[in-house]
């Protein structure tokens, strides 16, 4: 039983707790949600021990063991599949004291305590799980450390898994996974034995898994019955009794107060009127529910272009001469398309991306491109490269540099930002809004295509339903790679398949690509496939020193950040004179275009051993 009790937690003045109490009994799964910045997160640190409540407080009946995918990607030399295994904890250290010569009885006892825990099941176990996320056989034996952040994360979501603790929780568990691995997620934890927490905004997750949800909002927490779908009608049906119930309570008020206003002059009336001024005293507010405030995206109508927009003939596509990722592609694109690109990762969705958005050329083969067209390209990395001194009215300014302040601040508005808004640090953001200022700045020319990749990592539920009303009334076309079933659903009318170098159309319907995982085994990714030269001992060590390069590649962009957040950090101080502000913000510049530098390092490093491994 997890309980929380009158919990209160205040940070930096703010309060994000104030007397909330819950209950969660033993195999409950639960959906903990609520708009970004209200505390999803905090609370998983509270029920952890890693923070400390102000008052009140988080009770775990019966010592239940406690599992979190912990925020360092799992890296050095150490497969998947050993690193997942190490996670049993009591298993690794029984099978380490049987090797350490023990008595007879107590190797017996060893023996018979592996037998309970099914320790002899757990290397498959260990496998399939790690199968589920994408790693095939020959990737989990290989070391965590020649993967990128994103697989070494699904590692670690594997581990925890695998321990199958009494109190799982997971925070944003789909945010590394493509379609795949999230739709083999899904059926995984509806079977889980013990008791789930997940933070997710994923509408489709939070339908196909938890039997309730737990709604943060207002510093509270309410328990509803039922995924999310049920938790809509639910608090929807809770707005309207409690928006009733207040104009009643107004009406009433207001009654009372005109017999006040009569009659508080005369004498007669004067006890009458002093017995209803304490009724009205008395009334306590009614707390009236009510609906987030939908955060708005508004992109710009683009000018009407004849079809096509792209045409590309017999094309290929890659990052070294003669090593295409992408072949034979024949593709066209209409101004009224919405098409979803599927396919597991790594089996290059992103490149073709890059390829539409004008980022990359073709190998060989022929492109065609209206003459007018316009692109916006939406990526992850992006977001992580604004400025974080600079306010989102900056950034805008800087790109759009003839729109004059007015339109400017009219841009900003339709993506959400209010006049104040658009003047604050961006340091100073959610993750939502920094993703909404993205949006702004890849609009900024108007585009006729959009490509997004990956767009919803840092929306919360409301703004992804905000997001695809937009991409629904959007004029021109959209490319969409996602893992958020739900916005695929609403937006995409075509899909296209990329898988084993080729992309082609998928005549299915999502609920058939669905299927057609269940009933068959995932294609590996093609980039994640270890060459024979990969799996030798002298292949392995020819490709060292393009492992080391991308290791240190690596750790100079990590070193480069760490200098830069210090900077950051330095800079939100108030006493800073204004000499010292202007050095640390030329510092600043200075490492901004360091890490720039250093990330196109570790990605050149990165495909060279990819490129290696493959061929």
């Amino acid at each position: 039983m997890l309980t929380i009790a009158d919990l209160t937690y205040r940070i930096a003045g703010r309060t994000l707790f104030e007397g909330a109490s819950a209950r969660i009994p033993d195999g409950w799964k639960v959906g903990l949600i609520g708009r970004n910045g209200t505390g999803k997160s905090t609370l998983l640190a509270l029920i952890l021990g890693t923070l400390q409540a102000d008052a009140g407080g988080v009770e775990i009946s019966g010592g239940d063991r406690i599992g979190i995918v912990t925020q360092e990607a799992p890296g050095g030399d150490q497969t998947p599949i050993e690193h997942v295994l190490g996670a049993d904890t009591e298993r690794a250290a029984l099978l380490a004291e049987s090797e350490a010569s023990p008595t007879a009885g107590r190797l017996a006892h060893i023996h018979d305590r592996l037998n309970a825990i099914g320790a002899h099941a757990a290397p498959a176990r260990a496998a399939a799980i790690l199968a589920g996320l994408g790693f095939d056989e020959p990737m989990q034996h290989r070391p965590l450390s020649s993967f990128s952040g994103g697989w070494r994360m699904r590692v670690a979501l594997s581990a925890v898994l695998f321990a199958e603790p009494q109190l799982l929780l997971l925070d944003e568990p789909t945010n590394h996974l493509d379609l795949e691995a999230v739709a083999w997620l899904e059926n995984f934890l509806r079977d889980y034995p013990h008791t789930l927490l997940i933070v997710s905004h994923d509408r489709s997750l939070l339908n196909a898994v938890p039997d309730h949800i737990l709604h943060l909002d207002h510093a509270k927490l309410t328990l509803y019955a039922g995924g999310y779908d049920a938790f809509e009608e639910q608090r929807a049906l809770r707005a309207a009794h409690s928006k009733a119930q207040a104009a009643k309570q107004e009406a009433r008020r207001a009654h009372l107060q005109a017999f006040v206003d009569r009659f508080r002059a005369k004498a007669s009336k004067a006890r009458q009127a002093q017995s209803r001024l304490k009724m009205i005293a008395k009334m306590s507010p009614v707390a009236v529910v009510d609906d987030d405030p939908t955060m708005a995206f508004d992109f710009p109508a683009p000018p009407e272009l004849h079809p096509p927009l792209i045409t590309i003939e017999k094309g290929t596509v890659g990052y070294a001469p003669g090593r295409p990722v992408l072949r034979q592609l024949n593709l066209r694109i209409d101004p009224d398309d919405r098409i979803a690109l599927l396919g597991a990762n790594g089996n290059g969705k992103s490149t073709l991306a890059k390829l539409l958005a004008g980022r990359m050329e073709l190998q060989t083969g022929s492109q065609h491109r209206s003459r007018r067209l316009r692109t916006g390209y939406f990526a992850q990395h992006q977001i992580e490269d604004l400025i974080p001194e600079q306010t989102p009215y900056d950034h805008l300014a800087r790109l759009m540099p003839n729109a004059t302040p007015s339109e400017l601040r009219s841009r900003l508005g339709h993506f959400g930002f209010s006049q104040d808004k658009a003047f604050v640090p961006v340091a100073a953001l959610s993750g939502g809004e920094r993703a909404r200022l993205n949006f702004a700045l890849v609009t900024r020319d108007v585009p006729s295509l959009l490509i997004l990749d990956e767009p919803t990592n840092h929306l919360d539920v409301d703004s992804r339903a905000a997001l695809a009303t937009a991409i629904n009334e959007f004029t021109g076309a959209v490319i969409l790679i996602s893992h958020d079933w739900y916005l695929l659903e609403l937006t995409a009318d075509r899909l296209w398949l990329v898988a084993g170098g080729r992309v082609t159309p998928y005549e299915g319907d999502l609920d058939a690509y669905r299927r057609s995982m269940r009933e068959t085994d995932r294609p590996a990714p093609k980039d994640a496939k270890p060459s024979p030269r990969a799996s030798s001992p002298a292949g392995r060590k020819s490709l060292e020193p393009k492992r080391r390069a991308a290791r240190d590649a690596e750790a100079r962009l990590r070193e480069c950040l760490a200098e830069k957040s210090e900077i950051e950090h330095q800079l939100t101080s108030a006493d800073l004179s204004a000499s010292e502000r202007r050095q640390l913000m030329r510092h600043h510049q200075a490492l901004t275009e360091r890490v720039a530098a250093a990330e196109q390092a570790w990605i050149d490093a990165e495909e060279a051993l990819e490129a290696a491994i493959l061929y």
